[in-house]
C-alpha cells in the first residue's frame, strides 16, 4: 500500500509518501518558524495561512521527487489531531478532497501516534512490546506500549510539558523562538555544577511529572544574577541554561528507568520534539545500559513534527482495514488511550 501523508498539527507543514514493500519514498518538511519569531510563539491563524499557501505545492514537490503520479496513491493519511483546530483543518480538507478526487481511502491519525512510531522508520526499529517517552512542546508522557492502539499511560505532567519549559526558560533569558534549541546549545558552553535546581517529583512513588518549579527556580536564579539590562551576563545565561537542561533530562531519565523497572521491560523509545536533545539521549543510554535497557529513537528531521510519521501510522492502520468516512472529525485535544487497538504488521 502507497499512503500519502500530510502533518500540519502545528507550525510545520510535512508531506511525505510511505510504501508498505519498499519504506518511506520521499518526504519534504517546511517550518514556519521564520514566520512566528517575531511573535514569540505560534500565531494559530497566521499558520493555518501558511499551511494553505505551502501544502499543495509540497505534495506536488514530494510525488515529484517519488516519481508517483495519483493513480498511484493507494490512501491518504493526514494529522486529525490534538493540535491547532485551524491549521488541522488545511490539512484534513486537502486530505479529504484528494481522497474523493482519486477515489480512495482517507484517514485521520492521532498527532502523537505518529511521533511514537517514527522510530519504525529507522534500519533498526524497535520491537513490541516496549516504553515510550512521549516529550514534545504539548506533550510529556510515559506510556506503556504493547502494540499499535495498545497504549497505557502511566504517567504524565501535571502542568508544564518538558518542551513547553524550555521554550518558556529561553523566553526568560530574551532567546529567540523556538526557545528549546537555542537553551540546548546555549547549555553546552555552560559549567557543570555552579547552578543546581531541583528534580521534580523524583522523591515520591509514582511516573509524573511536573516542570512549573523547574520553571520558577529559573527565573529566581535570573532575578538573582541580573544587570542593568535585565539579565545575568552571558557566562552565567549559559551556567543557569546548563543546570536547567540538566535537571530536565535527569527528571525524564529517572522516571523513565523507574517506567521500565517498573513494568519488567527492556525497550524504551523516546519520541517528539525534545527527543532530538543530546544530553537526553546521551544519560537515557548511559543510564538503561546499567539495568540491560536500550532506548531508540527517530533521526532529528523525524523528531519534529512531519509527514512521514503521519503517512506510516496511517498505512498501519489502513492496512488494518481502519477508513474515515466523509466527514471532518478534527479534535484538539484527543487522549491517545482512545485509540483502536490493531494487530501489529
Amino acid at each position: 500500500m502507497r499512503v500519502l501523508g500530510l502533518e500540519t498539527s502545528c507550525d510545520e507543514t510535512g508531506v511525505a509518501i510511505y510504501d508498505s514493500k519498499l519504506g518511506l519514498l520521499s518526504h519534504r518538511i517546511y517550518s514556519q518558524i521564520a514566520l512566528h519569531a517575531e511573535y514569540g510563539g505560534v500565531v494559530p491563524e497566521l499558520a493555518s495561512r501558511d499551511h494553505v499557501q505551502k501544502l499543495l505545492p509540497l505534495i506536488q514537490e514530494v510525488m515529484s521527487d517519488a516519481k508517483t503520479s495519483s493513480s498511484d496513491i493507494d490512501a491518504i493519511a493526514y494529522t486529525s489531531g490534538p493540535g491547532l483546530v485551524g491549521a488541522l483543518m488545511v490539512g484534513a480538507m486537502m486530505g479529504r478532497s484528494l481522497a474523493y478526487a482519486w477515489d480512495v481511502p482517507a484517514l485521520g491519525v492521532h498527532h502523537m501516534e505518529g511521533h511514537l512510531l517514527a522510530p519504525m522508520l529507522e534500519a533498526n526499529p524497535p520491537e513490541f512490546p516496549f516504553i515510550a517517552l512521549l516529550v514534545s512542546g504539548g506533550h510529556t508522557q510515559l506510556v506503556k506500549v504493547d502494540g499499535i492502539g495498545q497504549y497505557h499511560l502511566l504517567g504524565e505532567s501535571l502542568d508544564d510539558a518538558a518542551g513547553e519549559a524550555f521554550d518558556k526558560a529561553a523566553k526568560m533569558m530574551d532567546l529567540d523562538y523556538p526557545g528549546g534549541p537555542l537553551i540546548a546549545k546555549l547549555a553546552e558552553k555552560g559549567k557543570e555544577g555552579t547552578f543546581v535546581f531541583p528534580r521534580p517529583m523524583v522523591d515520591r512513588p509514582g511516573l509524573d511529572f511536573s516542570f512549573s518549579g523547574l520553571k520558577t527556580a529559573v527565573l529566581t536564579a535570573i532575578q538573582q544574577h541580573q544587570q542593568a539590562d535585565g539579565l545575568p551576563d552571558d557566562q552565567t545565561c549559559a551556567d543557569i541554561a546548563c543546570a536547567f537542561e540538566a535537571a530536565v533530562v535527569d527528571t525524564l531519565a529517572i522516571k523513565s528507568r523507574r517506567a521500565l523497572e517498573q513494568t519488567g521491560m527492556k525497550t524504551l523509545v523516546i519520541a517528539g520534539g525534545v527527543s532530538a536533545n543530546k544530553r537526553l539521549r546521551r544519560e537515557l543510554e548511559i543510564s538503561l545500559a546499567k539495568i540491560g535497557a536500550k532506548v531508540f529513537y527517530a533521526r532529528n528531521e523525524f523528531c519534529t513534527d512531519n509527514g512521514a510519521m503521519i503517512a506510516y501510522a496511517g498505512c498501519q492502520r489502513l492496512i488494518a482495514g481502519q477508513k474515515d468516512d466523509l466527514s471532518l472529525q478534527i479534535k484538539a485535544r484527543w487522549p491517545l488511550t482512545e485509540l483502536k487497538s490493531i494487530t501489529p504488521s
